[in-house]
C-alpha cells in the first residue's frame, strides 16, 4: 500500500496541476465576465487582474510594500466593529446563515488545543462529513490563536498572535457544489463592501492541503495586503491517489484586523483594530508618538517577517535605507512603539483565552499563553511604564462589547488569573538574578538563552542587562520567542507508547449499549457472538447487546453474572464491549444468555459519577468560569476531578464547593440523559459539553442537570441529584501548573467517611482534652510548643494544653491546616507531636 505523500508535496504538486488547468479549479468564467485576465509575476505566481499594464503580483515584496498609505483606494472607511457588521449584513442577504463566533479554546477538536482558523470550528468532524454543520452556507466572526508570529508582533506593524478570521463557509453535496457564486459573493464584499476598484484588486492562484484533504486555492491582494484566500476542498488522499469529497468544503478566511485597517488606510493594524487601547496606553506611559517616522517605516515593515527573512539583519539595513537612517536608530526610535503595540495585542490575545476557559500554564499549549504574558510583562518592565495587563484586557472588553459582549461578562475572571499570573512573573523574577549570575560564568548561547527562559522563566532581556552591567555581551535572537515555543511543542510530542493488546473481534458488529436507560435498569438478555479464550479459567465473551458498563470515561465497569459465571472485567474495542467472564457459566457462540449487574456497586458508581458533574457545577460556581474538567476517575472507593484553577484551594474554598454540591442534592433536580444530534447539542448548550473532551460520532448522549451543568457523558447516572448524597469532599491537591484534583466520597461511601471523621473527632479530643470545637486551635497551640520543645526552650508546666479558642467550622481540616499535613493525618500527627514534647521535657 502506497503511503500518503506530506501536505508541502501535495500542495507544490496540485499547484502545478490547478494552474495547468485554471478553468477545471478556479472560477474562470467569473474573472473574464468581469474584466479579469490572467498574467504571470517573476516570482512564478499566476494572477489575474483588469489592469492591461500590470506585470507584477499583489504581494509585498513584488509590488513594493504595504501601499494602502498614499490615496487609499477603499471608498468606505469602516473601523473594526463595523466591518463585521457591514460583512455579515451583506451576507445574510445572500443566504448565509451568521453564526456567532466558537471559543477559542477548541475543546471539541482532539486535533488542536486551541482554534487556528474559522475552518477548525468545524473540524475534524462536520469536515469529514460525520456531523451536520450548523448550516449549509454560513458566515463567522472566528478569534484565533496562532503563536508562531510572536515575535513579529510590535515589528512588522501587521502580525498578531489572535485575530479574527472572518469565515465564508460551505458544506455540500458534490451536486450543491457552486465555486463560481461562492467567488463571486467575496467579489462583490471586496468591490461593493470595502468599495475597492477592481483595479485595485489582484487574485493569486494557488493550492492548499492539510488533514489529508487539498484543492484550489484564490488568494486576494490590493496594495500589497493579503486580505484574504478561498480554499476550494475537493479531494482526499488515499493510497490510491485523489478521490473526489463526498461533501465540498468552501474554506474562505478573511482578515478581519485586515480590512480595518485597509479600509481606513492609515497607521498600523493595531491603530485600526484596538484603537481605544492604543489611546489609552499612549497616555498611561506617556511616550511620543512619532508619526514622521511612522509613516515612511510602516510601509516597508513587512520586509522584516521573520517566517520569510533568512538574514534579519540584512532586512533591518534595507528597511533602514528605505525610512532615511540607520539601523541602530531606526530599532532605537521604533522599540517604545513595538512595546505598546506588543503589549495591547498580547492582552487581547490573553483575554479571548481566559473569557473561554484557558489557564496560563507550564504544560501543553497553555504554555504559550505564558509566553505572550512574560513578553507583555517584559516590555513594561523594561520601560519602567505603571500599566496592568489586567485593566488592558479590561480596555479591550469594553470596545468588543458590540461584537463579543461575553468578553466583558467574563472580565472579573480574566482580571483575577492575569493578577495572580502577575504576581507569579515577579516571584519568578526575584529568583532568576542568582540563576543568572551563575549561567554567565560561561559563555552563552541561543540555546542556553532559551533553556533559562523555558525551565526558569529568566527573561532573555533580563539575562542581556545583567551580562551588560559585568561588561558581557549577550545577543538575544529576534525569533526568541518563537524558538522557545517551537522547543516546548517538541517536548510536549515525545509522548509515551504502551503496549495495547486487541482482540479477535473483526466482522463482529458494534455492540448495543443498554446501560444508557435507568442506572438499575440490572437485568438483561443477548445473545452469544463470540468467545475468546484467555489464560486459566477466563474467557472473553462477545454479546449483541449488553447492560455491562465497561471500564471507560474515567469510570470503573461494573461487575455481575453472565449465565452461571461471574463477570470481573469489562472492556470496550472499536466499539464491541469485552466481558472477562470467569468458568465457562454455561455459555456457547449463538446461545441465548441472562445477565445481571451487582447493583450496588453500579449504585456507588453512578452516586460518584454523577457527584463528578455536581462538584464540577460547583467549583465552577464558586471560583468562576474558568473552571473546566480536566480528568476524573471514578471508583467504588471515591471519586476524584481535576479542574483547570490557577492556584491551590484554601479550605474555605473547599467548605463553599462542598455546601455548595450538598445544595443541588437537596434540590432533588431530576437528571435528563438522552441521544441528541451533536449539532443541535451544540446550539442549544454551548461547548460546556466537552468537560471530558471531544466527542466523536453524529450524537452524543447529554447528561442535564437542569440550570447548573450540562455535559456530554456516556457514564452510568442516577435519576435524581437527591440520590446522590451526601457529598463529602475529601482533600484537595496541585496536580500540575494550573490544574487542581479535588478527591470526594458520595452517598453510601461518604456516610462510611463521615462515620469515620465523628470517630476521628471523639479520638482528638480525647488526645487534647477538649471538645470539637476546640480541636483546631489546641492543634495549633501543640505545633508551637513542639517547636519550642526541639529548641529545648518547654518546660513540663508550659507544656500543658490551655487554649479555649473556639472554631465553629471543620476541626479537622483547620486543624490540618494548622499542622502543615493532611486531613487523614491529623491524629497520627497530634500523637507524634504529644509524643515528642514529652520526650523532650522529660529529658
Amino acid at each position: 500500500m502506497a503511503e500518503l505523500k506530506p501536505d508541502k508535496q501535495v500542495k507544490k504538486e496540485f499547484k502545478l496541476e490547478a494552474s495547468a488547468h485554471p478553468d477545471k479549479y478556479y472560477a474562470v468564467s467569473v474573472l473574464k465576465a468581469e474584466g479579469f485576465s490572467r498574467k504571470k509575476c517573476s516570482c512564478g505566481t499566476q494572477f489575474w487582474t483588469v489592469n492591461p499594464v500590470q506585470e507584477v503580483c499583489g504581494d509585498a515584496e513584488c509590488s513594493g510594500g504595504f501601499r494602502l498609505f498614499e490615496k487609499n483606494p477603499c471608498k468606505k472607511k469602516m473601523d473594526y466593529i463595523t466591518v463585521w457588521r457591514e460583512f455579515s449584513a451583506m451576507f445574510e442577504k445572500k443566504g448565509y446563515k451568521v453564526l456567532n463566533r466558537y471559543p477559542v479554546v477548541a475543546r471539541w477538536n482532539p486535533t488542536m488545543d486551541f482554534t487556528i482558523a474559522s475552518i477548525a470550528a468545524f473540524q475534524p468532524y462536520v469536515v469529514n462529513g460525520e456531523v451536520d454543520p450548523p448550516a449549509k452556507k454560513l458566515v463567522i466572526p472566528q478569534f484565533c490563536l496562532r503563536f508562531g508570529d510572536v515575535d513579529n508582533v510590535g515589528i512588522t506593524m501587521s502580525h498578531m498572535t489572535g485575530f479574527v478570521m472572518i469565515g465564508q463557509h460551505m458544506f455540500v453535496p458534490p451536486n450543491e457544489w457552486d465555486q463560481e457564486k461562492a467567488f463571486q459573493d467575496i467579489l462583490d464584499w471586496l468591490t461593493e463592501g470595502l468599495g475597492l476598484p477592481k483595479e485595485e484588486v489582484t487574485f493569486h492562484e494557488d493550492a492548499w492541503a492539510g488533514g489529508g484533504n487539498f484543492g484550489p486555492c484564490m488568494e486576494y491582494f490590493s496594495r500589497g495586503v493579503e486580505l484574504g484566500n478561498q480554499v476550494y476542498m475537493m479531494y482526499e488522499q488515499t493510497p490510491d491517489g485523489p478521490r473526489e469529497l463526498k461533501l465540498k468544503v468552501l474554506d474562505m478566511g478573511m482578515g478581519h484586523e485586515r480590512n480595518a485597517w485597509f479600509s481606513q488606510g492609515k497607521g498600523t493594524i493595531y491603530d485600526a483594530t484596538f484603537p481605544t487601547v492604543v489611546a489609552k496606553l499612549k497616555k498611561a506611559t506617556g511616550i511620543k508618538y512619532d508619526e514622521e517616522l511612522m509613516h515612511k517605516y510602516v510601509p516597508y515593515a513587512a520586509y522584516l517577517n521573520l517566517d520569510e527573512v533568512e538574514d534579519i539583519a540584512s532586512a533591518w539595513e534595507e528597511v533602514a535605507k528605505h525610512v532615511g537612517t540607520d539601523v541602530e536608530h531606526l530599532r532605537q526610535r521604533i522599540e517604545p512603539m513595538t512595546a505598546i503595540y506588543s503589549i495591547a495585542e498580547h492582552a487581547r490575545s490573553l483575554l479571548f483565552a481566559l473569557a473561554d476557559g484557558g489557564l496560563p500554564s507550564n504544560v501543553g499549549g497553555s504554555y504559550n499563553l505564558r509566553v505572550v504574558f512574560r513578553r507583555a510583562q517584559g516590555f513594561i518592565d523594561r520601560f519602567g511604564w505603571d500599566v496592568d495587563m489586567a485593566e488592558v484586557a479590561a480596555w479591550h472588553a469594553e470596545y468588543l462589547k458590540p461584537l463579543f459582549p461575553e468578553l466583558l461578562a467574563n472580565i472579573e475572571d480574566v482580571k483575577k488569573i492575569l493578577g495572580v499570573e502577575r504576581e507569579k512573573y515577579y516571584e519568578n523574577k526575584k529568583k532568576s538574578r542568582s540563576a543568572i549570575e551563575q549561567a554567565l560564568k560561561k559563555p552563552i548561547a541561543t540555546e542556553r538563552l532559551i533553556e533559562l527562559y523555558d525551565s526558569q522563566g529568566v527573561a532573555p532581556d533580563e539575562v542581556a542587562r545583567i551580562a551588560k552591567e559585568q561588561g558581557v555581551a549577550v545577543t538575544v535572537p529576534d525569533n526568541f520567542y518563537q524558538l522557545v515555543a517551537e522547543r516546548h511543542e517538541q517536548a510536549e510530542q515525545k509522548t509515551q507508547t504502551r503496549k495495547k493488546t486487541f482482540f479477535a473481534v473483526d466482522g463482529l458488529p458494534k455492540t448495543k449499549v443498554l446501560y444508557y436507560g435507568a442506572h438499575d435498569a440490572v437485568h438483561f438478555t443477548a445473545n452469544v457472538l463470540r468467545i475468546l479464550p484467555s489464560e486459566g479459567d477466563r474467557q472473553f465473551v462477545v454479546l449483541d447487546q449488553t447492560a455491562f458498563y465497561p471500564t471507560s470515561g474515567g469510570q470503573e465497569h461494573d461487575t455481575g453474572t453472565l449465565g452461571s459465571g461471574a463477570i470481573v472485567d469489562v472492556f470496550k474495542q472499536d466499539g464491541i464491549i469485552l466481558h472477562v467472564a470467569e468458568g465457562d457459566g454455561g455459555l456457547a457462540e449463538g446461545k441465548q444468555v441472562s445477565g445481571t449487574i451487582d447493583l450496588d456497586r453500579r449504585h456507588q458508581l453512578a452516586q460518584h459519577h454523577t457527584t463528578t458533574h455536581i462538584v464540577n457545577g460547583a467549583a465552577r460556581r464558586v471560583l468562576g468560569n474558568h473552571v473546566w474538567q480536566a480528568g476524573a476517575a471514578k471508583t467504588v472507593e471515591k471519586g476524584r476531578i481535576d479542574i483547570t484553577h490557577y492556584e491551590t484551594l484554601t479550605p474555605d474554598e473547599l467548605k463553599r464547593i462542598e455546601e455548595e454540591a450538598n445544595r443541588i442534592v437537596a434540590q432533588a433536580i431530576p437528571i435528563s440523559k438522552e441521544l441528541v444530534r451533536k449539532n443541535r447539542a451544540e446550539e442549544a448548550h454551548g461547548f460546556r459539553l466537552y468537560q471530558g473532551g471531544a466527542v466523536p460520532g453524529a450524537e452524543i448522549r447529554v447528561v442535564d442537570i437542569p440550570g447548573f451543568d450540562v455535559e456530554a457523558c456516556g457514564g452510568t447516572h442516577l435519576e435524581n441529584t437527591l440520590d446522590a448524597g451526601p457529598i463529602r469532599i475529601l482533600r484537595s491537591t496541585k496536580v500540575q501548573d494550573g490544574v487542581i484534583r479535588i478527591e470526594f466520597v458520595a452517598g453510601n461511601a461518604a456516610r462510611t467517611a463521615i462515620s469515620a471523621e465523628t470517630d476521628v473527632v471523639a479520638e482528638l479530643g480525647r488526645e487534647l482534652g477538649c471538645g470539637p470545637e476546640l480541636i483546631a486551635f489546641r492543634c495549633r497551640e501543640l505545633f508551637e510548643k513542639w517547636k519550642l520543645a526541639g529548641k529545648g526552650k518547654l518546660t513540663k508546666e508550659e507544656a500543658v494544653l490551655s487554649t479555649h479558642q473556639l472554631w465553629t467550622g471543620d476541626p479537622v481540616a483547620k486543624a490540618a491546616e494548622f499542622l502543615r499535613t493532611q486531613p487523614e493525618h491529623v491524629l497520627k500527627t497530634v500523637r507524634r507531636f504529644k509524643a515528642d514534647i514529652e520526650k523532650a521535657v522529660n529529658k
